[in-house]
C-alpha cells in the first residue's frame, strides 16, 4: 500500500484493495502501521487521541456499544477530565445496552446502561450519547463540582436549559447519584463560562448565600466595558476567579489590576478567588468576604 486510509480501519476495510494480513503485519513491521486496539488500525503518524481510540473502539465494537460519560463529553466539545490524565489518552468509557455484555478492549471502561434511541446521537462515525444524556450521567457519576461544572459546559455549549435537564430526572429515578443529580440541574446556569466559575458558585450556593449572576456587563459611558464572572450588580459586589493560564503574564496582570482599580474606585467590592481556594482557609476566606460585602447597610434608617 502506498497509501493508507486517514482514519482508523480494519482488515475488512481495506480488504477490497488487495491488501492481506500479510500487508498488515508487514505494515506493522516497517513502522507505517499501529494497532490502536484489537482488529483496527491506523498509520502511525496520526496522532494518538481520544477522537483516534473513540473511532478505533466504534470499528471494534459491536454496534449495541455506545460512547459514554467523560469520553463523550469530550467528543461533544467539553473536556472533563482531570489535569494528570492529559499525560496520556484517557481510557473510552462506553457502555453496552442492557442485555448485553460490555466490552472488555484494552484501554475502556465498558459499563452496562439502559438508553433510549433518543439517548445516543452520532458524531464522526461514532455512537455517543447525546449531550442532555451525557449531562445528566455525569451529574450522577461525577465528583459534585466536576459534575456541576461538567452540567453547565454541556449545556453552556449545546444550548440546554434547565428545563431539558429537569425534564428528564424521572428516569434517575433509584439510580445511583441521583440525588446529587437533582440537588444541581436546580442550580444550572448555561452562562457560566468555566469549571472553576462554576466552583465558585456551587460554593456560594452550599453556604447559603444569594446565588450571583454570571457574566455581568459593567458600562463606562453607555459602552459595555468590563465583563465580571460572577456578580450582585444591585449590591455593586463580584467575585472573580483569577486563573493562572489567563492571569500569568504581566501585561494580563496589569490590565487585571487596573480593571479591578476602576471597579473599586466606582463602588464595587471585588473579591478574587485563586486557584487554591476551594477548600479550608482558602475557601472560608473569600466566602466571608463575600457574606459582609452582601449585609445591607442602612444609612438613612430611622431606629
Amino acid at each position: 500500500m502506498d497509501s493508507w486510509p486517514d482514519e482508523p480501519f480494519t482488515r475488512s476495510d481495506v480488504a477490497p484493495l488487495g491488501v492481506t494480513d500479510a500487508d498488515l503485519r508487514r505494515g506493522r513491521r516497517r513502522g507505517d502501521l499501529v494497532q490502536v486496539v484489537r482488529g483496527v488500525f491506523s498509520t502511525a503518524d496520526c496522532p494518538d487521541s481520544i477522537e483516534l481510540r473513540a473511532a478505533a473502539v466504534a470499528k471494534a465494537a459491536p454496534s449495541h456499544h455506545v460512547v459514554t460519560d467523560r469520553t463523550a463529553a469530550w467528543l461533544h466539545g467539553v473536556d472533563v477530565h482531570v489535569y494528570g490524565e492529559h499525560d496520556g489518552v484517557p481510557v473510552v468509557e462506553t457502555c453496552a445496552l442492557r442485555g448485553h455484555e460490555p466490552t472488555t478492549l484494552p484501554g475502556t471502561d465498558g459499563r452496562t446502561r439502559d438508553l433510549l434511541p433518543s439517548d445516543v446521537t452520532e458524531t464522526n462515525g461514532v455512537r455517543v450519547t447525546t449531550p442532555l444524556r451525557t449531562a445528566l450521567d455525569l451529574g450522577c457519576c461525577l465528583r459534585r463540582r466536576e459534575a456541576f461544572a461538567a452540567i453547565c459546559a454541556l449545556a453552556r455549549r449545546h444550548h440546554l436549559t434547565r428545563r431539558d435537564l429537569v425534564r428528564e430526572l424521572p428516569r434517575y429515578r433509584r439510580r445511583r447519584g441521583v440525588v446529587q443529580l437533582r440537588e444541581l440541574v436546580g442550580l444550572v446556569d448555561p452562562r457560566i463560562e468555566s469549571q472553576r466559575e462554576a466552583w465558585c458558585f456551587l460554593a456560594i450556593a452550599d453556604n447559603h448565600l444569594p446565588l450571583p449572576e454570571p457574566q455581568v456587563w459593567v458600562e463606562i459611558d453607555g459602552v459595555p466595558t468590563y465583563r465580571l464572572d460572577l456578580a450582585y450588580r444591585r449590591r455593586r459586589v463580584c467575585v472573580e476567579y483569577d486563573g493562572h493560564e489567563a492571569h500569568s503574564s504581566d501585561e494580563q496582570r496589569a490590565h487585571d489590576s487596573a480593571r479591578r482599580g476602576w471597579l473599586r474606585d466606582h463602588g464595587w467590592t471585588v473579591i478574587v478567588v485563586r486557584e487554591g481556594d476551594f477548600s479550608d482557609d482558602g475557601l472560608q476566606r473569600w466566602l466571608d468576604e463575600l457574606r459582609a460585602a452582601l449585609v445591607p447597610t442602612y444609612t438613612n434608617r430611622r431606629w
